[in-house]
């Protein structure tokens, strides 16, 4: 299940800040390691594993890696979590329906 992992890898605060930047748009390791509290290498093995979680890709640019958002890592977590509300409307219109009391009830 993708979105576990994309869960786990976002649990972790330097990886999130990652992910934040990269919202701005693609971005070299160089400039997203500017003004973090973690190194250039560091940067790269937080970067290594958004990819392998199917959040983020990346593309050679010369020598250097330009990585960006995927969007397709963000559809089964979004899915995921809409789960959750399709789930609370069901119930609640259970709850309404059961309940003949609240069904006639006008709002003031």
């Amino acid at each position: 299940m993708a979105y576990e992992q994309a869960l786990q890898c976002l649990g972790d605060p330097t990886r999130r800040a990652i992910f934040q930047r990269l919202r701005s748009g693609p971005a070299s390791v160089a400039l997203l390691a500017k003004g973090m509290p973690v190194s250039r290498p560091a940067v790269s093995q937080h970067l290594r594993t958004l990819k392998l979680a199917g959040l983020v890709t990346d593309r050679a640019d010369g020598n250097r890696r330009i990585y960006h958002v995927d969007p397709r890592g963000l559809d089964e977590l979004r899915h995921w979590l809409e789960g959750f509300w399709d789930e609370a409307l069901l119930e609640f219109k259970h709850e309404v329906e059961s309940n003949p009391r609240r069904r006639g009830r006008k709002q003031k």
